[in-house]
């Protein structure tokens, strides 16, 4: 329990007084000290006592009075306490100024502390104390500039003292300017410089190191500073919501519990902390508690001032009305909280909360601004952008749009409902892209939850249905449906065979027996339209039975279902049950009296059954029900119009105009409404043509077609067949059969039949009779009981046959078919004049009649046609036997001739190709002589030369020959060069005796040709060789005119090989000395011998 004690003036006694015991009237103490003259620091102190107790009018009272104009000029020597006054009371307004709210009073605030702190630098500048509490009043105005000005200033003053430490609270005040400035790095240093400073700062001083530790991310460092500050202050309540935060952005259940724990206990300690009542509107928010959101975001705006503070709190305060549908509001509070936002960086949720209510609003240039806003932070969040393409969709600007969401799917390959919204975009221009999109989102959903929304299976079915892929299309349907009771009906022969009889629409027994045998029919609503869709599916793939019994199903479980009904209604049409189908429409439009689809239906079905006048009713009943907008009843009201123009009976060409005007008025008012649809565009093409203008009717008609094709929703085979019928009608029959052929290739599979009987009349225009009955016949095959076909077909045939018999020349087999056709017209005629008795179709028996007996009669005539040119065409063919028989006698003539001479060419190759292997087998053997007897001429010619060295060289001169005894070196040049020459007149032989054989030459003829082909002789050849070489025989010279060459010594030997084989060389031969062996191998071996020879020789001599 503390206490003061106030000296009593001019006596040693003092006034004690207890800080408990204050009075509640702060006059009595001000009494006291103004009587006694109190010091100053008294006043002070007791002032102190009064703030901490929270009596702040006490407080307030006190230090005003102390800072009067008397008690300055009493204690004008107390310089130090009177500035501490004054700067308290600076504080204390400065306080003020933060904690309001209120403009006008903030203001007020600011200027009563700015007095306070200037009286105190008037009483002494240089006090320290005062020159902090201006730092942070101007901090608090945001005049940071000015305020790093003041901090410096003291620190400046402290250097030029010479004080050994730097005055804390001016590296307090700088290091707060750091931070504002967003110099987290500097702002730490001036931080830790403080500390260390004085270690014993209070601890609200490390919240700047936690801060700034924040911001640059080191986050455990952070949180370490931090609790500090709980260590030293475990109620600072900024420690607090620090940690709470940082707990809160863990993410995960412990730091969510931990920091909401926090931020409670902070707002126990003092329920005024903005951060605070921010995390707690937000926890509180996610529990659904708006109550509590509002009112605590409500008190945060109220003590705070801060521009991001305060932007947390309207965004609070206005995602909670946001949830609550109250856009307006949200609107306007998601404003407030962007205006407080300087920079987009620092808090975006807002701009995203105001794009999506003015997205709500239909504002899509401001959504988009907003959404943009947050792109610019965060380029890559994907709800931003599919808010972004669904605006770009709704603009029409689908490729922006497009483009968008495929870079949603980049970004997350994972959201199916990226994908959802990309098929939604495409699916009118792209189906298959669409039902890529849907099938991708369907793998997703399966493979995070195994369940797929059965509004996506229905829609890839749909889709499916819509491209013609029937059989993927029904298991979709039955994917989506499970098992369930349509199952046991499907597979039960039995239930579908009693559910299809139309006529029994409404029994319902079946389904009653099914219930009474424990199979309970209980069809959920979601999965009533897939039921439904399977149906048309069923429809399509001919299983009309299938399709009946799931839609009695469906009406037995929700009578009221009118799609069912006009299906069924619609079924009955397709088998011309006219008055079946106008009942069960009548059944929708009992369930649904104004129902424009069903009144559409009936009108079409008046229309069809000729009740032209009640039609009309029905179709103006169906476009006022549908409002004066509805495309369909306008056009159906334009087909009424168009068929009226073109009834036989009361036809007049004004009235046929009339109604043509006004059908093409109408299908025009559809157009202008709608520029792409075809069905409009069909009939304005059919009333020009109906008109003449047919190459008007033409464009429109490939209009059409150009715009069926790039779409699956609109299947126009009318446009074809259009198109052919204007052809027709211009004579262009070729092109006409073509524009139906394709018609019924494309949409029909070449199985409609009134198809076939457009393109039979075209071929008969064409007077392609054959073609013609070829039609009618499929025709007929596709439709067996329609009696038109058949009297086409007798008519047909009749006419062929005319045409034939008047042809000035015929075949056999147009003769015979002639006939064949006649008859089988006389067959048909029959046959129809037989059903005419029996009413089975509408054509007047006469004129039956008279076909029939026109045919008998010219089936004669066709007879002797035929006689006479089989007659004729048994003579051709016998004429025509008898030339192929001499004609076959020629060639077989011919072919044993040229038989013959190949015999003959045959037999004098192998003649030759024989004597060339005896000429090979010589050659042989001829060689292997020369290998035997080349040894032993050598040595015998060596020794006659030493005997008749004198003669023969003497003759050698005289004859200019070359002696023998030249260098080895050249010897075996020339016998090298020698043999070369031999063996190339050899090879060159063998190649003209292989490659050229010529039977007409002689076979002792020796000739040549060269490389260009020019004749050569090789004897003289030779010759001429053997003398460039030096090794010419003047002996043989002598004694033979013309020396042989080496090719003609071997025919020679060919020639002579069957008399006989020489015993041994003569000696003139010129393979004496000089020559080596032909096979190329002698040579080295001939100058070995040689030089041995010489060497021998040589010794003996």
């Amino acid at each position: 329990m503390g206490c003061v004690y106030i000296p009593i003036r001019e006596t040693m006694e003092e006034v004690r007084v207890s800080f408990d015991q204050l009075p509640r009237d702060a006059s009595d103490i001000i009494d006291i000290l103004r009587a006694e003259q109190a010091p100053l620091d008294i006043w002070l102190i007791i002032a102190r006592e009064y703030f901490k107790r929270g009596k702040v009018a006490q407080f307030r009272q006190i230090l005003e009075d102390g800072c009067s104009p008397e008690i300055e000029e009493h204690c004008a020597s107390m310089t130090y306490e009177r500035v501490a006054i004054l700067n308290a009371l600076g504080a204390y307004y400065t306080y003020l100024a933060r904690t309001e709210t209120k403009k006008k009073e903030k203001d007020q605030y600011m200027v009563e502390a700015t007095n306070y702190y200037n009286r105190a630098s008037r009483v002494d500048v240089s006090q320290h104390s005062t020159w902090v509490g201006k730092g942070q009043l101007l901090l608090m105005k945001g005049d940071i500039e000015q305020a790093y000005g003041t901090f410096t200033m003291m620190e400046t003053d402290d250097k030029e003292h010479d004080e050994q430490d730097p005055y804390v609270p001016a590296l307090l005040g700088k290091a707060c300017v750091e931070f504002n400035r967003g110099r987290y790095s500097v702002s730490l240093e001036l931080y830790k410089r403080a500390l260390r400073v004085n270690p014993y700062c209070p601890g609200a001083v490390r919240l700047g190191i936690g801060y700034c530790r924040y911001k640059l991310g080191q986050l455990e460092k952070a949180r370490a500073a931090f609790e500090r500050v709980l260590q030293l202050d475990p109620e600072n309540v900024e420690a607090l919501v620090a940690l709470g935060i940082m707990d809160l952005q863990a993410n995960d259940a412990v730091g969510i519990r931990r920091g909401m724990e926090r931020m409670q206990h902070a707002f126990e300690i003092y329920p005024y902390s903005p951060q605070a009542l921010n995390y707690l509107a937000n926890h509180f928010f996610f529990t659904g508690q708006h109550f509590l959101v509002e009112q605590l975001t409500e008190t945060a705006l109220a003590v705070t001032n801060h521009g991001p503070t305060k932007a947390h709190s309207f965004y609070n305060l206005a995602r909670s009305y946001h949830s609550k549908e109250d856009y307006e509001k949200a609107g306007r509070l998601y404003m407030a909280s962007v205006k407080e936002i300087n920079n987009p960086q620092e808090f975006v949720l807002p701009y995203y909360g105001l794009g999506q209510v003015q997205l709500k609003s239909g504002e899509f240039t401001s959504a988009l601004y907003n959404f943009e806003k947050v792109l610019e932070v965060s380029p890559e969040d994907c709800e931003t952008l599919k808010a972004v393409g669904h605006i770009y969709a709704q603009q029409q600007q689908f490729d922006k749009a497009k483009s968008v969401l495929k870079k949603v799917t980049k970004i997350n390959p994972h959201d199916p409902q990226a994908f959802l919204d990309l098929a939604e975009l495409v699916m009118s221009s792209d189906a298959r892209a669409a039902l890529d999109a849907y099938k991708t989102a369907c793998n997703i959903f399966r493979k995070a939850a195994g369940n797929v929304p059965l509004e996506l299976l229905n829609n890839i079915g749909v889709l499916q249905f819509e491209r013609g892929e029937f059989e993927l299309a029904e298991q979709t349907f039955k994917e989506a449906l499970g098992t369930d009771v349509w199952v046991a009906l499907m597979d039960n022969q039995k239930y579908i065979d009693a559910c299809a009889d139309m006529c029994h629409i409404k029994d319902v027994q079946i389904f009653d027996h099914l219930e009474e045998e424990g199979l309970p029919i209980d069809i959920v609503w979601s999965k009533v339209s897939i039921l439904f869709n399977l149906g048309r599916v069923f429809e399509e793939l001919h299983k009309t039975q299938k399709a009946i019994l799931l839609y009695r199903l469906i009406l037995f479980k929700y009578p009221e279902y009118v799609d069912a009904f006009l299906r069924l209604a619609a079924i009955a049409k397709a088998r011309n049950d006219i008055q079946l189908s106008i009942e069960l429409v009548g059944e929708a439009l009992k369930v649904k009296e104004k129902c424009p689809n069903a009144l559409s239906m009936l009108g079409n079905l008046e229309l069809k059954n000729d009740e032209w006048v009640k039609a009309k009713e029905t179709f103006r009943a169906a476009s006022e029900a549908a409002g004066r907008n509805d495309s369909y009843a306008s056009l159906c009201l334009g087909n009424w119009n168009y068929f009226a123009a073109l009834r036989n009976e009361k036809r007049s060409s004004k009235l046929e105009a009339t109604h043509l005007e006004k059908a093409k008025e109408l299908f025009l008012n559809v157009l202008n409404k709608n520029n792409a649809n075809l069905y409009a565009a069909n009939g304005v093409g059919l009333v020009l043509a109906e008109k003449g203008q047919f190459d008007a009717a033409k464009d429109v008609f490939s209009q059409v077609q150009e715009a069926s094709i790039g779409t699956t929703h609109a299947q126009m085979p009318d446009a074809w067949m259009n198109f052919g019928h204007v052809n027709f009608a211009q004579g262009s029959f070729e092109d006409a059969v073509h524009m139906y052929e394709h018609c019924m290739r494309k949409f029909y599979y070449n199985t409609e039949a009134h198809i076939l009987l457009y393109l039979a009349r075209s071929h008969y225009e064409a007077e392609q009779w054959q073609d013609c009955r070829k039609a009618l016949l499929r025709a007929i095959h596709l439709a067996p009981s329609n009696y038109t076909f058949r009297f086409n077909l007798g008519v047909v045939m009749q006419k062929f046959s005319t045409s034939t018999i008047n042809k000035s020349r015929k075949n056999v087999d147009e003769a015979r078919l002639m006939v064949s056709e006649l008859e089988n017209a006389i067959r048909v005629f029959s046959l129809l004049s037989a059903a005419s008795n029996l009413q089975l179709h509408t054509f007047d028996k006469k004129k039956i009649d008279t076909h029939l007996g026109y045919c008998k009669h010219i089936i004669e005539t066709a007879k002797i046609h035929r006689k006479a040119a089989e007659s004729e065409d048994k003579m051709n063919k016998e004429r025509a036997k008898l030339a192929h028989e001499a004609a076959v006698a020629k060639e077989a003539a011919r072919k044993a001739e040229e038989e013959e001479k190949l015999q003959l060419q045959k037999r004098k190759l192998q003649e030759d190709l024989r004597r060339m292997k005896q000429n090979d087998e010589h050659l042989r053997r001829v060689k292997e002589q020369w290998k035997s007897d080349s040894g032993s001429s050598k040595r015998k010619d060596r020794m006659r030369s030493e005997d008749d060295e004198g003669g023969h060289e003497e003759k050698r001169r005289r004859k200019g020959g070359k002696r023998r005894g030249k260098e080895k070196n050249m010897a075996s040049h020339y016998e090298t060069e020698e043999m070369e020459v031999d063996r190339m007149g050899y090879h060159e032989e063998m190649e003209e005796e292989e490659t050229n054989i010529s039977y007409e030459e002689q076979p002792n003829k020796n000739v040549d040709r060269d490389d260009k082909g020019r004749t050569r002789d090789y004897d003289g050849d030779a010759q001429d060789l053997l003398a460039a070489a030096g090794l010419e025989d003047s002996d043989v010279d002598d004694d033979v005119a013309d020396v042989p060459s080496t090719a003609a010594r071997l025919r020679r030997g060919w020639s002579e090989s069957d008399e006989e084989e020489p015993a041994a060389l003569p000696e003139s031969s010129p393979f004496g000395e000089n020559s080596t062996e032909p096979n190329g191998s002698g040579g080295g071996a001939g100058d070995d011998n040689d030089k041995n020879n010489g060497e021998v020789d040589d010794d003996e001599n």
